[in-house]
Order: structure tokens, then sequence, then C-alpha cells
């Protein structure tokens, strides 16, 4: 097959739609399909290169407004690509591949699209843009969802439901499970419990709610990730007379973000807003059999750690219901050891890096070759696994 994937940017710029473009198209590009992306730059020219086997065309582009880059010539590039194309692969949200698939004549080639969240912050361009996600949604020939709570809860994909499919993401399970490197100094107490906590400290990370919680948690917390509210949140943790136990890292390279999972007790996700639809890094922890403190929003987060199972899921924006589900867990290591065994079994069932190119690859070629029982059967199984879960 020859496979073009379709997003705002690609490595080395750094997100977690990013990777997992990355990972479908080197995936793919392993198996021997001809696989390629078409992306933007955030500023300046574009260009054209290889990585990982994979042939990269990055458009230029005028700048970043509301998220979305200004990339003249991406409809031409994308029209280009489809000509060549056995299947055309968007990554949503991003108007500029639905603008751009609109504005762009129709070729023979299967489009299908992984919508990975709602847009939740930009409410006022939502309005204008929703008409047109609608138009390409109606368009395309096949839809993919990371969990079936996001299939479930997500108001623009309730028309779409008979023609979406669950495709989880992944890990690579060789690379997350027990440190294997050199000693790595890490700021927190060794001999005192470690929080951990992996991301971009963005608006919707609620990592201010766990910073509140953190007072009556005899415990360090490591904050591994850098963004726009670092300074704020520093300052915050200072106000709260716990700067001495919470560390933030900033960014961290592969090798002591693994150092990271390997020192944690508990991983807490505190996240409070939509923009959260999975939650990778509790792949990772889960990989690492650490238990899971997240919260219950009404996207694939509580689906991939389940409360009772591998974790504990909390309210939003609760930091008294984050500091209570820590400190239970801090409180009792032999439920900790339990959730975190059963974390890593439900990471090596389900979440799989093999198992998620085995299944895109073959709803890949079921699509092609228009297989009808091959896509009925998982627009079916989408349908009926948010009853019985994974």
């Amino acid at each position: 097959m020859e496979v073009i994937q379709l997003n705002k940017f690609y490595y080395p710029e750094v997100g977690g739609i990013e990777q997992v473009v990355r990972t479908i198209a080197e995936g793919m590009a392993r198996r021997g399909h001809t696989s390629r992306v078409l992306v933007s730059v955030p500023h300046g020219r574009g260009d054209r290169d290889e990585l990982g086997g994979v042939a990269v065309t990055r458009t230029g582009s005028l700048g970043v407004a509301k998220s979305v880059p200004l990339a003249p010539a991406f409809p031409v590039r994308l029209r280009q690509a489809s000509r060549e194309a056995d299947i055309v692969h968007h990554h949503l949200p991003n108007p500029l591949s639905v603008v751009s698939h609109l504005t762009t004549p129709a070729t023979d080639s299967p489009v299908v699209a992984t919508y990975h969240s709602d847009i939740v912050r930009q409410r006022t361009t939502l309005r204008l843009y929703r008409p047109l996600l609608h138009r390409f949604l109606d368009d395309i020939d096949h839809i993919f969802v990371t969990s079936p709570r996001l299939l479930d809860h997500s108001d623009h994909l309730a028309p779409y439901r008979e023609k979406a499919s669950v495709v989880p993401l992944s890990i690579d399970l060789d690379e997350y499970g027990q440190y294997g490197g050199p000693p790595v100094d890490l700021p927190s107490d060794p001999d005192r419990p470690t929080l951990l906590f992996v991301g971009r400290l963005n608006y919707y990370k609620g990592v201010e709610y766990l910073l509140n919680a953190m007072p009556t948690v005899d415990a360090d917390l490591v904050i591994a990730g850098d963004g726009d509210r670092r300074d704020e949140l520093e300052a915050r943790a200072g106000r709260l007379g716990i700067a001495d136990r919470v560390h933030f890292l900033g960014y961290v390279d592969e090798e002591r973000l693994h150092a990271c999972y390997d020192r944690a007790d508990v991983f807490v996700l505190p996240s409070v807003e939509p923009s959260e639809a999975f939650g990778i890094v509790q792949l990772e922890a889960m990989g690492y059999r650490i238990p899971v403190v997240n919260t219950d929003l009404p996207t694939g987060v509580p689906w991939v750690s389940r409360d009772g199972e591998t974790g504990v899921t909390v309210p939003p924006r609760d930091a008294d219901a984050l500091a209570s589900a820590i400190i239970e867990l801090l409180d009792d290591p032999e439920r900790r050891r339990a959730y975190g065994e059963r974390a890593r079994e439900r990471v090596e069932r389900h979440f799989g890096r093999g198992q998620m190119l085995d299944t895109m690859e073959s709803r890949y070629r079921a699509i092609i070759e228009g297989d009808a029982d091959a896509i009925e059967s998982a627009v079916s199984a989408a349908q009926t696994t948010e009853a019985r879960g994974p």
C-alpha cells in the first residue's frame, strides 16, 4: 500500500498527535508499505526529507493562528499526494486538513481520519469551523477514534457512528517496563514516596489542582515537562509551602524520563478538559507497573486506566479528591502492587505497538478493497466496546 498521513506538524516538532503520526508512518514503512507524511512548518519555508523510511513533505507557513498553521500551499500538495496514494489519512483536530480536503478535487483514493479529540478551547472559532468539520466527516470514507468513550461522548461524532471504529493508541512494550540504563540523578528523595506527572504544562493538564493537593500528601512530586504555565505553577508551589518537595524538571530526554518512571510510586494525570482525549503517558506509567490516579473526563482517559482496577479515578478540578486517592494508595503498598501488575497486564493485552499497527494495517486494507463485512465488524465492535470495555 501507499499511505499518506496528514497533520499540522511532524517530528522533530513535539506533541501527542505528532508522535502518533510518526508511529503509524514509520510502522507502515517497516512493514514494507510506501509511507509518506504531509505537514506544515510552524513558520518559514517548507522542505522535504526522509526520516525512518518515511518521505516527509513540509509546506511553508506564514505562522500559526489559533493553533492552525497558515500554509497556503498545503491544498496544492494534498492534491498532488492524493493522486498517488492508496489511502489518505488525516489526523484531527486540524482545520488546515479539513479546509484543504474540501477545496481539493476528489480522487479515487479512500480518505480516512483519526479523530483524536474535540476542539475545546477556541469556542468562537468552533462555531465557524463546525459546519466545515461536518461536511468533511460526511465526505470521508471512515473515522478512527482512539477510545470508545470518545465515540460515545463527542457531539461531533454522534451522526457518524455507523462509519467509525476504535483503534487505541499504543506504546512499545520493549521500551517501557524496567529501566536498564545508567544511574540518573533525580531531585526527589529515594527514601520518600515519589509521585510523577509527565506532560506539557498547559491549560488542560490541571497541574494546579495536583499542587493544591500536595500540602496534605507526604511525598515528593516530580513534574517532567515544560510549558507556558511553568512559572505560574512554580510560584504556586512556593505560596503553598511545598517548593522543597515539588521538583520541576522541564523537558527531559528519554533516558531521564525512564528513570522517572522507574522511581515513581504513583502516577498522577489531573487533567481538567476534554482536550486530554487519551493520555498516552498513562500507558507509559502502566508499562512500568505504576498505579494511576486520573480524572473522570468524558474521553478515553478513565478508559485507559480503570478505576479500582489499575488505579483510582477522581472528579476533575477536585484537589481534595486527588489528595485522598494519592494518600490511600501510598498507605496501601499491597493495593499499589496489585494495581500496578494489572496495569501492566492491561497494556500487554490491549495497547501494544504491534497490536495497534496490525489493526490499522488491516483496516486500511479493508477500506481500500471495499471489504464491507470487515468494516461492518469493526464498526459494530466500536459500538459495543463502551459497555463491556476491553
